[in-house]
């Protein structure tokens, strides 16, 4: 039996006149979509855990890169199988409107995020670390693996988790005709809470908030590929430098 599709002709949810109109949805996949493309992240993660137990370094780094990228090819395959296509169903296209959007918010937003983690770290003790800082914490890994890890933190990550969160989530509540400020608010807060670091989910809905605006001011992912891109630079940096052995945990 096919999925009903709602009428077009059916009035949306009011959206701020600063932002983008929520798309005509088309697709066939909804929240059981994004749901699966979290679960097959985290069972990635258990699963590279349970067999490798004290990994080396090429472990390590394959159990920091491989659950994030699997996820996101996952998400692209549910659009191209029960949708149009990452291009149509994200808004996943060149454009360098969206490209200087995402610079300027992900600027303002690397700013605001610098100025909170200086805070965390203030509060929570100079130990506090990442998830990544502290898996890496005492490993020294070689140029090649420790250059690998910062372009993913930096350049991969991003466009991953923006595939799951502003991606299969966005449209999933799109299609069930939410206004965009709550399809802002609900992602914001399932980014903070999807990376399972409970002493950080404050300062993650921080770093969340430019993400999510520069997706929702221009309707399209690139926008908020972008700004994550720019707010993973600074700590994709300190990562390189900590698995270096450059600059002390």
């Amino acid at each position: 039996m096919s999925t009903p599709q709602t009428s077009e002709t059916e009035p949306r949810p009011p959206s701020p006149s600063w932002a983008a109109p929520p798309q005509v949805r088309t697709h066939r996949w909804g929240l059981g979509a994004f749901l699966f493309a979290e679960g097959v992240f985290v069972l990635t993660s258990v699963v590279l855990a349970a067999f490798f137990g004290s990994p080396g370094t090429a472990s390590i780094v394959l159990m920091l890169v491989l659950p994030t990228v699997l996820a996101g090819l996952v998400a692209v395959t549910i659009t191209v199988v029960r949708g149009n296509g990452p291009r149509l169903d994200f808004g996943l296209q060149w454009r360098w409107s969206d490209v200087t959007t995402g610079l300027a918010i992900g600027g303002v937003g690397l700013v605001t995020t610098t100025v909170a983690t200086a805070l965390w770290v203030h509060w929570a003790g100079p130990g506090a670390t990442s998830t990544v800082s502290s898996v890496l914490d005492g490993v020294r890994l070689p140029p090649v693996l420790a250059v690998l890890v910062f372009l993913h933190i930096w350049l991969i990550a991003p466009v991953c988790e923006e595939l799951l969160y502003r991606g299969l989530l966005w449209g999933a509540m799109e299609r069930m005709r939410w206004s965009q400020l709550n399809v802002f608010l609900l992602s914001t807060a399932l980014f903070a809470i999807g990376h399972l670091e409970p002493s950080r989910t404050w300062l993650l809905l921080i770093i969340a908030v430019p993400i999510g605006l520069a997706r929702m001011v221009t309707g399209r992912l690139t926008a908020s590929v972008v700004a994550h891109q720019v707010n993973n630079f600074l700590p994709a940096v300190g990562v390189l430098l900590l698995s270096l052995g450059w600059m002390p945990a």
